[in-house]
């Protein structure tokens, strides 16, 4: 009984660091919350990693992407076949 009272309470850092990115990116549920909020008052590596994620996350929302030059394939297949030998 104390087990599972213990295994519900008490996550690993391995699971609390997928419940931090499930969080980023969807909704948890409120047992989840829970234990999240439980293990990362006893844990100050989880602290730290959700920190550097929402970090992280919230850097690369605001970050724009530059589109790639559109590639004149067919000229770059000619001006191979030009230097190719015959």
């Amino acid at each position: 009984m104390v087990k599972r009272i213990m295994h519900i309470l008490f996550l690993s850092c391995l699971r609390a660091t997928e419940l931090i990115e499930k969080k980023l990116h969807f909704s948890i549920s409120r047992r989840e919350k829970y234990q999240l909020k439980m293990h990362k008052m006893m844990c100050n590596a989880c602290r730290q990693y959700e920190n550097h994620s929402y970090f992280i996350d919230k850097n690369l929302k605001h970050h724009h992407y530059i589109k790639p030059k559109e590639v004149d394939v067919e000229g770059l297949k000619k001006l191979i076949n030009e230097k190719l030998p015959n």
